[in-house]
Parts: structure tokens; sequence; C-alpha cells
């Protein structure tokens, strides 16, 4: 088991314009279940292959159980890795590969045939020990990775985007599968991906990377309903939120929020952002949040025509036209656009028994409790 510390970590390669990591701090629990996931180029690789000791660290200082590591050699580390590729000998059975660090390592037939045994029951492989890769599925193929991992009973598992070569089906198996056995050896694990549903169904904590720099580490509900800033709730859920644009204003003795033709009544955050009456603020919406009404449901209801319809089967995606509202794009990645552009469509996630078709109007509430808020020159939470 191992707890892994970064301590001010940075990473600048030679010739390179942006440091691939920042005064990165984090500390992954032992026997935790850490996923890092960010956008391409947001250092994630480079903070798992430090780990792995497959990267010099430029600054700062990494630790292994309360050891320093920065210049420890991987092979002292005690850490296995599975790669995206799997990284399997095509020569040897299935037995063989998840044998082979036992083997280097010199342990004695009779404790290999024994660990292989029982990491083959635990993977569900027992029946394919004596094939060769190329005889096995994708989803069976990344399982031997993992069991030439899991055999050595190391201190960490890194898992550099294990699943990215698998269908949608197999990924969702996978997905389960991975989370059952690192429940079962409760051996420290840190995952690397860039796909969010990933990240929030498989993590005790997820940590956000943008632009070599943690923008927020917490559970995957809390990331979901309080993320940090922009770029975390832009990231996280699935269609992304919408962004608005408004100016708080006062009413009725309270607070509300204007956005152009729509007043949305504050109710419980109308305290907290009163000291901001008059000043512009962006608003965050989740898809999902939106829900059909019936025309004039009172304030905050929403009216827009449906440009788009995609029907999922349970639920309808509807892409809205709505005019006098600025609308901000979602999908915030790490290059240098202002973090409200704009996008034409407002999304909003439904019940398929609304029976929404392209065209039609429609009327959309929201509960104010749901609502996010965001400082329009920082991107922070407020």
């Amino acid at each position: 088991m191992a707890q892994i510390s970064f301590e001010h970590v940075s990473k600048t390669y030679p010739g390179g314009k942006a440091a691939a990591l920042t005064d990165f701090n984090l500390t992954i629990k032992d026997g935790e279940f850490l996923v890092l996931v960010g956008p391409s180029g947001c250092g994630k690789t480079t903070a798992l292959r430090m780990i792995a000791g497959l990267e010099e660290i430029s600054g700062g200082t990494l630790k292994i159980n309360d050891r320093i590591a920065n210049d420890l050699a991987p092979r002292d580390r005690d850490i296995a890795m599975v790669f995206q590729s799997y990284a399997l000998y095509p020569h040897l059975t299935v037995a063989d590969n998840i044998a082979f660090g036992l083997r280097v390592r010199g342990a004695k037939p009779d404790v290999i045939e024994k660990k292989v045994r029982e990491t083959a029951e635990l993977l569900e492989l027992t029946e394919f020990l004596e094939r060769k890769p190329a005889r096995l599925s994708g989803g069976q193929r990344q399982r031997v990775a993992m069991g030439r991992a899991l055999v050595r009973a190391p201190n960490a598992f890194l898992m550099d985007e294990p699943l990215s070569n698998l269908d949608a089906r197999l990924r969702g198996q996978m997905r389960a599968e991975i989370a059952r056995l690192q429940r079962l050896s409760a051996i420290t694990t840190v995952y690397v991906t860039h796909d969010q549903v990933e990240a929030m169904t498989m993590g005790h904590r997820v940590a956000v990377m943008n632009r070599g720099t943690l923008q927020q580490l917490d559970t995957p509900r809390q990331l979901y309903d309080r993320p940090a800033n922009m770029f975390v709730a832009s990231f996280i859920g699935s269609p992304p939120i919408n962004f608005m644009e408004g100016t708080l204003v006062a009413h009725q003795g309270g607070a509300a929020l204007s956005c152009g033709p729509l007043l949305f009544p504050l109710g419980s955050h109308a305290q907290r952002l009163s000291a901001r009456e008059g000043s512009k603020i962006i608003v965050g919406i989740r898809p999902e949040h939106l829900k059909v009404a019936p025309s004039g449901a009172g304030p905050g209801t929403l009216s827009a025509r449906a440009a788009f319809v995609e029907d999922l089967g349970a639920t309808l995606l509807l892409h809205l036209d709505q005019h006098g509202i600025t609308i901000g794009h979602a999908n915030m990645v790490d290059d240098d656009r202002d973090l409200m552009s704009i996008a034409p469509k407002l999304k909003a996630l439904v019940d398929s028994a609304a029976r929404v078709v392209r065209d039609d109007n429609v009327h959309l509430t929201v509960d104010p409790a749901l609502i996010l808020f965001f400082d329009p020159a920082t991107g922070a939470a407020l």
C-alpha cells in the first residue's frame, strides 16, 4: 500500500512554451482510487509518469510513503503500470504473461503457479490461461494486462487511459470491473482519463486538471454540485452545462437574476449574493435541471423554440433558440479564449414524455437551488 504526495511539483520540458505542471500539490491516500481527469495536454499523464519514475521532476518533491522519490529508480518504487496499449507479449500464453514479472523477480515456481491461478480466478480468466493474446477479445486482453500488474501485489497501480481502445459497451463493463478489483485489493490506484464519465463513475475522488494546474480535488458528487470554477463546471457533466450572462437586481424585497427577458428569483441564494447587486454575473444551469412547464408557469419561465431535438429514448436533448439571452459556450478547453464565448443554442435534457418536436415553442423552468453562479472576471464559483 502507498500514500503518494506531490508537493509544489513542476515540470518544464526543454524548449517548451509552457510548463507541463505548475506548483502541483496533491496527496493520494493509502488505498484510494483517485482519477486524474482533464483535456489533452493538461499534465495528467506527466503526473502519472512522475509517480512511476518515468519522468524527471523539474522542481518540488514527490513522496511515496513519506520517502522522497524524486531520484528513486522505477524498479525500487514497487509500482505497477497498466498502459493503453496492453503491452502483452504476443508469443506468450495468458498464464505466462501474468507470471512474467514474478519470474523476472525470481519467485519460486510453486508461488508463481499459485498467484497466477488466484489472479486468473479474480479476473475470470481461468479458461483462457493457455491462449495467446491474438485469440482474446479487447476486454480479455485488458484484463490480462491488469492481471500482470495485480499478481505482484504492488504498492500502487497506475493506469493510463486503459479503456480508450475498447468500444463503448466494453468500456462500460471494464469500468465496473476495474472498480470491483480495486475495492477487493484495496491497493492505491491512480487512473488517468480524459473521459469525465469514467472519472465520475470510478474514482473515490477526482482531480480535475487544466493547463498543468489542479483545478479541483473532490468527490464526484461535489464536483458536479459545487464546481470550483467555470472550467470544472463545463468539464464535469454530460451534456455540458449552459452558461448565461445576467445581472443581480433587487426584487420584491430580495434579489433576482435578470438574464435578458428572464427574471429568476434567487431564493436561498439571495443573501449570499446580495452584495453583488447591480453586478454582472455568470449563471450555470445544467441541461438536466431544466424542466418542461406549462405556458405562463410564473417567474423564471424560459420560452424558446426547439431548433433541433435528439431523441435518446428515455430522454430528449433539446437544442433551443432563445433570443435576448447571452449564452456561453460550455466546452471550455485549455486555450486562450474568454470564459464566456458565444454559443447559439441553449440545451435542455427532458423526459421523453414531454413529446417535444422540432420547431415547438417550449416553456422551461429550473429550481433556483440548482443554479450555479460564477464571477465573470475570474470564472471562480460564487
